[in-house]
């Protein structure tokens, strides 16, 4: 058997047993949130399990935590991964308000958040944009607590391990539709019964898989894991604390708008595609 062959064996073993322990893990997690109680403590707990499985796997292979990619030597990457998923967000939201899905401006929202920041008294621009700053920032940085826990695992282990193996295409892709199944139970959770449940896996499984080969490339380009779990951060943050409340829904909506509609699945495949054929020009 040549060093090669046993090198690619080495790597199928590692991300074998990355997935079994995180399979382990995470069914732990789906047991205290589908039949306990879904509270933040156990979703947070679920979202810790990736980087928990990369550092037990590593610990396995006899491997260190070090060697994952905590460094980051170029900013520019980490720019970028701020302003895609504010740029990918704020076209889909703006084509689900002109072709009339939702109407921007949800009175309950606006009147949530004037509340909350002890803002009554003022106008409702004044309120709207302080609270998109505020989350813009602070809700930023404190949600990637949360989405570094699964970005050490997913962007910082997972894609590197599979880019020894695979292609950067079938890398991303990969990942990405793993990363979507992980999902799945939540979803399940959300809508089962509702009689659109396979309709809401479809549209978030392609949002999942276009971010997947984005949030790949920067990666890889970076070799960082920290450009992943700030575009995490903010796709959360801007769809599910800003577009999503602030806009008022009708009919049609829960088919396009959300991680769970079609059109913020369509938009990012649009970019995902740019992406794909950036990686291919660079010989990424």
């Amino acid at each position: 058997m040549t060093d090669s062959i046993k090198t690619n064996n080495k790597t199928w073993k590692t991300i074998a047993l990355f997935l079994a322990v995180l399979t382990m893990l995470s069914s732990i997690c789906y047991y205290t949130i589908l039949k306990l109680n879904p509270t933040s403590i156990y979703i947070g707990a679920l979202m810790m399990s990736p980087a928990i499985a990369s550092f037990i796997t590593l610990k396995l292979m006899g491997r260190s935590i070090v060697s994952l990619p905590w460094s980051l030597k170029n900013t520019t990457y980490l720019k970028l991964s701020y302003a895609l998923p504010v740029c990918y967000t704020t076209i889909s939201y703006i084509l689900i308000w002109v072709l009339g899905f939702g109407d921007i401006g949800n009175q309950n929202t606006i009147t949530a958040w004037a509340e909350e920041l002890g803002m009554t008294a003022f106008s409702t621009p004044m309120v709207v944009s302080s609270m998109i700053l505020l989350l813009a920032i602070v809700g930023v940085v404190k949600n990637i607590g949360s989405t570094l826990g699964e970005e050490i695992g997913w962007r910082g282990f997972f894609v590197f391990e599979l880019r020894k193996v695979v292609s950067f295409k079938g890398t991303s892709i990969l990942s990405g539709f793993i990363w979507s199944i992980w999902h799945w139970p939540i979803i399940w959770l959300i809508y089962n019964g509702s009689g659109n449940f396979i309709f809401h896996i479809v549209a978030f499984t392609i949002m999942i898989v276009a971010i997947s080969i984005i949030m790949t490339y920067y990666t890889f380009k970076s070799n960082s894991l920290w450009p992943a779990a700030l575009f995490h951060s903010v796709h959360n943050i801007f769809i599910q604390k800003v577009f999503t409340p602030i806009t008022a829904t009708n009919e049609s909506s829960a088919f396009w708008i959300d991680e769970y509609g079609f059109m913020i699945p369509i938009v990012a495949s649009v970019f995902a595609i740019v992406f794909l054929i950036k990686a291919r020009k660079e010989n990424l």
